[in-house]
Formats: structure tokens, C-alpha cells, sequence
């Protein structure tokens, strides 16, 4: 797997350091490099770059910024001399954070993570159907069948085209066999279908009667997941 990256970076020698890393790995393609925020943020509006090797502290808009502000779909690896804003990063779905001066072997270790995500994803995009635990069998539901997925205290129930499904398996099971582009959590009771959206309306989202509403904590995700 070629995996093309960018590096937002504004100190020369660190940009040396990550260059020099990145030439290691054969499987990393390094398209450019930049040393502010907002020319990155042109460059990938145009541009399919599968990571971004990203330093916080680049004047005029900041590594932090950028991700709150712009909807990214890229891995993102944090390179940055200060750990103050490591939960901050996580909190905005960052696949690692490096501290500067960082080794090759922990550099490898975030390139890892970032592999093994796309290649989830990968498998996961070519799914038709998954296999959900009943009371007494495991059910076939086709994907694009599905509306919506709500729980009901210890049961998930999964609304479909046809029918109802109740499961016990709790929505992180359901959420690491979908690919959110196509089912997507959008609060602590709900997931649904992004191709069954009839409209959004104050963060309420309508799917045939039904009204689900959209949750601060899952908001970003899922306004990223629509391109909005």
C-alpha cells in the first residue's frame, strides 16, 4: 500500500528530520510540504493525501485550528515540541502524536497505527452485509438496507427496510464492522444510514418519520462524514 503524505512544518531542521524519515518508508509518497497552515489547507482541497505529518505551532493558523476548523478526512500525525495539547489532538481524532525530538523507531510506530487504519478502511468500504447476533442466530443484514440503529438500554435495535433486528452487541462492535461512510454514530443512542438522510434541520436529522438528533460529541464526525 503507497500511502501519499504532506508535511505542515515551519522549523527547517525538524522539516529536514521528517523528510529524512519519510525517505526510509518506500511505502510513503511525500507529495509537498509547507510551512503554514494555509497553503496545506489549499493544497488538500485539490489534492487526495492520505496523512499529514502536522506541527502545531505555524503562526497565522495553528496545527490545532486547522483540524477544528476544516474537515480533513487524512490521518493526521501531530509533530510538535510541546505536549500541552495532546488530549486536545485526540479529542480531534489525531492517529498519533510525536514529540519533538522524536526517533525513527517511534516515527515508525506512528506510521504503523496510520497503515493499519487505512487498511481497515479499506476492507471495510467493500463490505455488502454484516452478520448480527440475535436471541437465537446470527442474522445477514444487508448495509444498504439499514435506516437507522437505535438503542434500547441493553439491546441495540436495528431498523431496516423490512423489518426490526434486535441485537445485544453494543454500538462499538456495530461501528468496527460499518464503515461510518455509510453508517455513521451521530449520538450515544443512534446510528444512521448516511444515503437514508432525508434532511438535516438544527442538528435533528429526519429519515422517513423518523427524528434523530445529532450530539455535540459526535457532530464533527459526522458533519465530516456528509462534507459539511
Amino acid at each position: 500500500m503507497e500511502i501519499p503524505c504532506i508535511i505542515v512544518e515551519d522549523e527547517p531542521l525538524a522539516l529536514e528530520r521528517t523528510m529524512n524519515y519519510v525517505q526510509k518508508l518506500p511505502f510513503l509518497h511525500l507529495k509537498a510540504s509547507f510551512d503554514n497552515a494555509v497553503d496545506a489547507l489549499v493544497f488538500l482541497q485539490s489534492n487526495q493525501i492520505d496523512l499529514i505529518f502536522l506541527d502545531i505551532n505555524l503562526g497565522e493558523l495553528s496545527g490545532i485550528r486547522l483540524l477544528e476548523t476544516s474537515n480533513i478526512s487524512s490521518q493526521v500525525v501531530i509533530t510538535t515540541a510541546y505536549p500541552d495539547y495532546a488530549i486536545k489532538g485526540f479529542d480531534l481524532s489525531v492517529t498519533d502524536y510525536l514529540l519533538k525530538p522524536f526517533p525513527f523507531e517511534r516515527f515508525v510506530q506512528a506510521v504503523d497505527k496510520v497503515r493499519n487504519n487505512l487498511e481497515k478502511t479499506e476492507v471495510l468500504s467493500d463490505k455488502k452485509f454484516i452478520f448480527v447476533k440475535t436471541e437465537y442466530r446470527l442474522e445477514k443484514v444487508m448495509l444498504d438496507e439499514i435506516l437507522y440503529i437505535e438503542g434500547m438500554r441493553d439491546y441495540r435495535c436495528i431498523y431496516t427496510l423490512s423489518k426490526r433486528i434486535m441485537t445485544l452487541q453494543t454500538f462499538g462492535d456495530l461501528e468496527r464492522e460499518i464503515p461510518s461512510h455509510l453508517i455513521c454514530r451521530v449520538h450515544k443512542s443512534y446510528m444512521v444510514a448516511i444515503d437514508k438522510i432525508e434532511s438535516i434541520e438544527k442538528e435533528v436529522i429526519k429519515i422517513g418519520e423518523k427524528y434523530v438528533p445529532v450530539s455535540e460529541t459526535y457532530k464533527k464526525g459526522f458533519w465530516k462524514v456528509i462534507g459539511g
